[in-house]
């Protein structure tokens, strides 16, 4: 079930609301969190009910192991917590990389030498699964003590962070979940929620959803993009990404809100980032967490000289790239983010400061051409889009400046349709402007709710933001992470 329908907006949030809440009046808590989890259970299995045996399977598997790892040992601990990531891996494996992986042998051995298994992913798997290795993890460390499978379905299914993340630890959502002051409705809780799903929604359905149309029209339509087409069709992606991401994570944060629940921050105006390490403490916050404590810090992180230290942080973003998605692009893409890692961390060792307007620009630039291959179903998608940036598939300029511009054709410059081949407009400048003063102009949703007070604006704001984003669910369309 999609935040972004009429299902979940008017019938499943209040009644699963409804239900929780009557249910804890009656002080009958028990039930009320086993309505939550059947409420989650549902929500999953709105998508494909199919997968649900293998989301119960997880869950029941991780539980065991990592209560085992809790209580007094049979087997040594190493080697649960062994079996246990192994398990996780391997299903993870499984059913993600397989094909990735049957489709390279083949282009080595022969284009039919293993048939490809033709798997469909798994809803949210790759949360869940990263959710629950963290879980083992810290089982191992003694951070968590879990005997109750209750419990522990309501940390991996509670339905705001189940689909997309944030990926949460066990330790920073239980002592809500047993918080008895968070078992009666808060009124504050509930304005700040609605405040933040109605601007995610917002963000979502009208911005995200407009920008999407351009991307989608630059990447899998068009055959040839010239100069503005190409740097359209980037931005629109680069904006897309943005406000889809960040619209989901505002409409989770506010969802949660409602049950009384703080999701960690996982979005933070990553766009106004100075550097590369800037935007990757800003940019899906949570899995950065998840991959610095679970895979650089492992690997020796900082402590085992220089090059042991450029290679764990490279090979910690290539990881990053590959869970992204099976393909070789997603891994381009987390290498060349690994290597810029790499390169700033020298350059930060030679203590040159760039002027901060310069700072950003490079910066900004190169996550823009990056989401190209992040974006790109094929390398020769990716060539395309920057084959246009650079100007090497022609210059096109609007018709109306023909006239004044006329000297440009013998420069080889053509007048017409400036965004033809994405089926754009005289809009699209205006929509990248806007959107680029919104990213780093306006306070983000941390921010406001620190800032939040419930007013006559505020629920102003509230009514407008809500009105124009139920008012433009026209179509389905999901949030770009589920795909992850």
């Amino acid at each position: 079930m999609l935040f972004n329908s009429y299902a979940f907006i008017f019938i499943f949030l209040p009644i699963s609301f409804g239900i929780y809440f009557y249910l804890n009046h009656l002080r009958l808590t028990t039930a009320a969190k086993g309505s939550l989890v059947f409420a989650s259970l549902f929500f999953y299995s709105w998508w494909n009910v199919l997968y649900l045996p293998l989301l119960l399977g997880s869950m029941l598997f991780n539980f065991i192991i990592g209560k085992s790892l809790s209580e007094a040992k049979r087997v040594r601990p190493k080697i649960l917590l062994i079996i246990g990531i192994v398990g996780n891996l391997a299903l993870l494996g499984y059913f993600k990389y397989a094909d990735f992986f049957i489709a390279n042998v083949n282009v080595l051995l022969g284009e039919d030498a293993l048939p490809m298994l033709n798997l469909a992913l798994p809803l949210a798997i790759s949360f869940f699964t990263f959710q629950q290795i963290a879980y083992l993890v810290d089982s191992y460390k003694g951070e968590t003590n879990e005997y109750d499978f209750l419990n522990y379905a309501v940390f991996v299914t509670f339905f705001p962070q189940l689909i997309a993340g944030p990926i949460v630890h066990h330790k920073e959502m239980m002592p809500q979940f047993a918080s008895r002051w968070n078992k009666v409705k808060n009124y504050r809780n509930i304005a700040l929620g609605l405040f933040i799903f109605s601007m995610g929604l917002f963000k979502k359905v009208v911005i995200a959803d407009t920008f999407a149309v351009w991307a989608t029209n630059g990447f899998d339509k068009a055959e040839v993009l010239t100069f503005f087409e190409a740097w359209a069709t980037s931005l629109s992606y680069t904006f897309q990404l943005y406000f889809d991401f960040s619209g989901y994570t505002d409409m989770a944060i506010g969802a949660a809100l409602l049950f009384n629940i703080k999701l960690p921050i996982n979005f933070n105006s990553p766009y106004k980032a100075l550097n590369i390490q800037d935007f990757w403490r800003r940019w899906h916050i949570t899995l950065s967490r998840f991959l610095r404590d679970y895979v650089y810090i492992p690997l020796g992180g900082s402590r085992t000289g220089s090059f042991r230290t450029h290679a764990n942080l490279f090979a910690t973003f290539l990881l990053g790239g590959l869970w992204h998605g099976a393909g070789w692009t997603f891994i381009i893409w987390g290498a060349l983010h690994g290597l810029a890692m790499v390169l700033h961390r020298i350059w930060s060792k030679l203590g040159i400061v760039l002027w901060k307007p310069l700072a950003w620009l490079v910066t900004f630039m190169f996550i823009n051409m990056t989401w190209v291959f992040f974006r790109a179903t094929s390398f020769e998608d990716a060539w395309k889009v920057l084959k246009g940036m650079s100007g090497a598939s022609g210059v096109v300029l609007p018709n109306v400046l023909a006239n004044r511009l006329s000297f440009l054709k013998n420069h080889g410059v053509e007048f017409g349709g400036f965004v033809e081949n994405i089926q754009g407009d005289f809009s699209i400048p205006f929509w990248i402007l806007g959107a680029l003063v919104l990213v780093l102009g306006f306070k983000n949703t941390n921010e406001k709710l620190v800032a939040f007070n419930f007013n006559l604006w505020s629920a102003i704001f509230v009514a407008l933001t809500f009105s124009f984003g139920i008012l433009s669910l026209t179509k389905v369309s999901e949030f770009l992470y589920f795909n992850f």
